[in-house]
């Protein structure tokens, strides 16, 4: 496998369309505003506004974001492969559309009851009249991971003969793992030439980022993206780890600016009611937590020993957890940077007593050690 080490790759974040689409999320027009100014503080390429036709107030918010912030940042909206849609996409006034149809055979079977021919024929219609209309385009051929590979690519050709801007491949039910998503990005690759290729990735079997990643070293230029990775079932690409992913390991341009990621991702969560994972790479609260002494004094020696970048790349910051994995070295540094300076006797006592409540199962914070610290300290004197 060659990896292709990418240059400039474009941020198309989708949390106010496929994010908002999560079961329990539902933003009001003002929400879906304030959140489209924060991302584009956060400067990524492409804000998806919404979906005009779903409802009055997706198409109000569509238009409002598009007025407020497309001299900054591009925004797009959905639409299906129909006139109707594209129509009222139209009449936002938006110079940008996301037009999609399912060529997989369950799709087309199940739901939009259409043959292979008609939905060729039906993604012909739409891009040209999208075209003819001044749109720049995205087709996006939905459940393009499990569909006949011969047919996705006669439906991409399709789209492009017709005038599509951009191809983007959707991995609609996140079955795909990364040396399959990098192999059809390969390949899909070959047909769509220089226009901009892209992967919309879902996360069911946990590998939405890996599968992005992948597809970017395969020469995708393009990653659909949400804050905190919200989407529905089991969401979509989180854009704090593809973005980290991309500028760390992949060495890739990316216009985001990190040092905003923490802050953005907390106002989502706020807007959104969706909590941050503890554990969430990136901007969970842990993600450059430390309890292990080992690791500790480490850390605080040198930080690049147990992490891979600094949280003040993301705008996070570093958290030392007291428990009972903790050593006397971090122990020593907090109490330290908090005026209190023992003796190693003393950073014993304090050690031993902070280990023993963590093993009764008792979280011990900092200002309680603080406290515990005093007390031995007043105890060895008197």
């Amino acid at each position: 496998m060659v990896v292709f080490y990418p240059g400039r790759v474009r941020i198309f974040d989708t949390t106010l369309r496929d994010g908002e689409q999560a079961p329990g999320i539902d933003l009001s027009v003002e929400q879906k505003l304030m959140v489209a100014r924060r991302l584009a503080d956060l400067r990524v390429d492409v804000i998806e506004a919404g979906f005009p036709v779903a409802s009055r107030a997706e198409y109000e918010a569509t238009k409002l974001i598009n007025q407020e912030l497309s001299d900054r940042v591009e925004v797009i909206a959905l639409s299906r492969c129909a006139k109707k849609d594209i129509e009222d996409t139209l009449s936002t006034g938006i110079s940008s559309i996301h037009l999609f149809l399912a060529t997989s055979d369950i799709h087309l079977q199940y739901k939009l009851r259409m043959s292979r021919e008609q939905a060729i024929e039906r993604i012909l219609e739409s891009v040209s009249y999208a075209k003819e209309n001044g749109l720049t385009v995205e087709f996006s051929p939905e459940d393009a991971t499990r569909s006949d590979r011969a047919f996705l690519s006669e439906a991409i050709t399709a789209a492009l003969s017709a005038g599509a801007d951009r191809i983007n491949i959707p991995d609609t039910v996140g079955v795909m793992e990364p040396f399959g998503m990098y192999n059809l990005v390969v390949e899909i690759k070959r047909l769509v030439g220089n226009k901009i290729l892209s992967v919309h990735c879902h996360n069911d079997f946990g590998m939405a980022t890996a599968n992005t990643v992948a597809a970017v070293s395969a020469g995708a230029e393009q990653v659909h993206v949400t804050v905190n990775g919200i989407g529905e079932r089991a969401g979509n690409t989180s854009l704090e780890e593809v973005v980290m992913a991309l500028k760390k390991l992949l060495k890739a341009e990316v216009g985001v600016v990190a040092s905003r990621l923490y802050e953005t991702s907390r106002f989502v969560a706020e807007v959104t009611g969706v909590p941050v994972p503890y554990f969430k790479p990136i901007v969970g609260d842990n993600a450059f937590g430390h309890e292990a002494g080992i690791h500790v004094h480490g850390v605080l020696q040198n930080p690049q020993t147990y992490e891979p970048m600094q949280p003040e790349e993301v705008g996070n910051f570093r958290r030392i957890a007291l428990g009972k994995h903790s050593g006397s070295y971090g122990l020593k540094v907090m109490l330290n940077e908090r005026g209190l300076t023992l003796s190693d006797e003393q950073l014993k006592k304090v050690l031993d007593e902070i280990k023993a409540e963590a093993e009764r199962g008792c979280h011990v914070s900092v200002d309680q050690a603080v406290e515990i610290a005093r007390r031995v300290c007043l105890s060895v004197k008197a």
